[in-house]
């Protein structure tokens, strides 16, 4: 089931199916590591900014960001 990053609890894992906004967005979050098919973990959750683990590094992002990406639950 695809939802956005923003409703993906702390400590869950999912794989990146779709970036979705302009392409300001999508090139932004392509250079921070956000490709598509690529697996992240939710670290941080909660007011503020999330943080996800993303390739061995831990990377913030921001509520209105984190919308804009789609991701499918793995495990």
């Amino acid at each position: 089931m695809t939802q956005s990053l923003v409703f993906f609890p702390e400590g869950t894992k999912g794989r990146i199916y779709d970036i979705t906004g302009g392409r300001t967005v999508s090139k932004r979050l392509f250079e921070m590591g956000f490709n598509k098919g690529q697996e992240i973990e939710v670290i941080k959750n909660d007011a503020g900014p999330l943080v996800v683990g993303l390739n061995g590094s831990r990377v913030a992002v921001g509520r209105g960001m984190a919308f804009k990406i789609l991701l499918n639950p793995v495990g």
